[in-house]
């Protein structure tokens, strides 16, 4: 069923670019560019680096300083420390990536990969910071509330996901001896320029439907606030706080938005996670449920304080 629905809808996006080719040329060029001069720059090094630090065991010397806080807070081992670490520092995919990676080469548990991927896996600070608070919504005073919220309900929220993974985890005997050499820095860069690729062609299909989306000869609420920004975040913060609405309502549907990170980011981590053994409907009812109480956070702080 899934299959043919996926056909119909391949069908259908087929003619509307044939029929309209402008409207396709345009989202596909502002998503090239929006990967071109914003994700490409930003994420290839962490992908580069993060990739070395884990095949040369350099990722240890971070764990170290690290492990002390967050294996007693979340239960994980030092590999999972480091997953997490690099999930809610650098931005979607990264967590998931690091994530899966770990769990494919043995190094976490399937219960300790699962726990993590149901809330590391987070929007990057720097994006939040200045895209979301200083450039759209133009609101600094909003900014320790807003970062509060969507930084803290996953943390919040890995108590009761704790309970239900069990993600059973032991101390580390020894720390692994790094090593290095070019041809793993080789195999990292080649590795991470691939997983960039596929990460800007999702940018650019989600770009594609979200301009069609913003051509329909209709509107609605729903769609003008809740799914069309949905597909893909960074356009689609820009559509919630470009529509006129009050400044105080763009806060709440961003805040949503940038806990939910939008479609795009959900394709990109299934890209990451596949044949890990991960779950992405599991992944994605988490995200869904974060997101819930992250959104009526958000109301409840804009409308009553």
């Amino acid at each position: 069923m899934d299959c043919y629905f996926f056909i119909v809808v391949t069908i259908i996006i087929f003619f509307l670019m044939l029929f309209f080719p402008q409207t396709a040329i345009c989202g596909a060029s502002l998503g090239l560019m929006l990967w071109f001069q914003t994700v490409l720059p930003v994420l290839l090094p962490f992908l580069i680096l993060t990739a070395l630090l884990l095949k040369s065991n350099g990722f240890f010397l971070i764990s170290r300083l690290v492990r002390p806080i967050l294996r007693p807070l979340f239960g994980i081992s030092d590999y999972g420390s480091f997953a997490l670490l690099v999930g809610f520092l650098c931005g979607y995919p990264m967590g998931s990536k690091v994530t899966a990676d770990l769990k494919r080469e043995g190094k976490i548990t399937v219960n300790e990969a699962s726990y993590l991927l149901s809330f590391c896996n987070q929007t990057s600070p720097m994006f939040l910071i200045s895209y979301i608070f200083y450039i759209h919504l133009k609101r600094p005073d909003l900014l320790f509330p807003g970062m509060l919220l969507i930084e803290g309900v996953p943390i919040l929220m890995s108590i009761p996901f704790r309970k239900i993974y069990c993600p059973a985890v032991t101390s580390s005997a020894s720390s692994p001896s790094p090593h290095f050499t070019w041809n793993m820095l080789d195999d990292c860069i080649m590795q991470s320029f691939e997983t960039i690729t596929k990460i800007g062609g999702y940018i650019i299909i989600f770009s594609v439907f979200l301009q069609f989306g913003k051509e329909l000869p209709f509107t609605h609420p729903l769609l003008t606030f809740l799914f069309l920004p949905s597909l893909e975040i960074t356009n689609g913060i820009a559509l919630i706080c470009n529509s006129g609405v009050p400044t105080d309502l763009a806060f709440v549907l961003a805040t949503g938005l940038a806990s939910f990170g939008g479609w795009c980011s959900v394709a990109q981590t299934y890209s990451m996670i596949r044949g890990s053994g991960l779950s992405i409907g599991d992944y994605i009812a988490k995200k869904l449920i974060i997101t819930g109480i992250t959104s009526l956070l958000a109301y409840i702080y804009i409308f009553c304080f």
